[in-house]
């Protein structure tokens, strides 16, 4: 079953937790409020796709410390945080250690909602990526040391042939381990294989 997309809402302040609530609903958005960044902690799991709408300025834990908190365990969720007059230079701060975007108050909920769906949707992609990564990962480790080597050799452009005079082998025995490294990857082609390969080692990124 699909999850659906949720953005959490951590603001101690029950009106603007209460108004921010309403105003996610009412773009057709799933959203869950918490008034402390340790009753999120609580509750939060990673399972459902979506973004933190955080408040940066909170009592025994700020905004800023539960997005540190965050990335010390590893829990990849963009965020969006609200940031009132004074507190640019915080918001700039959790930008560089990743935050999605900042929102000073008093904002256009037009704006923030075209934010939070963007946060979303950044949060789809990351995950797709990962299952994906995960998926090659997978299969990789399906190769003998023969086909992984293969596999670095044809990836970097090199002809059957080619492959032979550098393994001491026949060209049959290349094109027996390049189908399987095709059956086992589950690669279409050639030029599928060679993605799957840079896009595991990080030489793709997604725009």
């Amino acid at each position: 079953m699909k999850l659906e997309p949720t953005v959490y809402i951590v603001d101690d302040d029950a009106k603007m937790r209460s108004a921010l609530y309403r105003l996610v609903r009412s773009a057709g958005m799933r959203a869950e409020s918490f008034a402390s960044a340790l009753e999120f902690l609580s509750a939060y799991h990673s399972d459902p796709p979506g973004c933190l709408l955080l408040d940066m300025q909170m009592p025994r834990m700020s905004g800023l410390e539960l997005q540190q908190r965050l990335k010390l365990e590893q829990i990849n969720i963009p965020i969006v945080f609200l940031t009132g007059y004074g507190n640019v230079p915080a918001a700039v701060s959790a930008m560089k250690l990743g935050a999605l975007d900042f929102l000073e108050k008093p904002f256009d909920n037009e704006v923030l909602l075209d934010r939070l769906q963007k946060a979303i949707q950044m949060d789809a992609t990351a995950r797709l990526n990962r299952h994906r990564h995960t998926k090659i990962g997978h299969c990789l480790a399906r190769l003998t040391p023969r086909e992984r080597e293969t596999t670095d050799m044809l990836v970097a452009g090199k002809p059957n042939k080619a492959i032979a005079d550098l393994l001491g082998v026949s060209v049959r025995t290349v094109e027996t381990h390049r189908a399987n490294i095709m059956a086992k990857m589950q690669a279409e082609s050639l030029s599928d294989l060679v993605r799957m390969m840079l896009d595991f080692k990080g030489e793709i990124r997604d725009n």
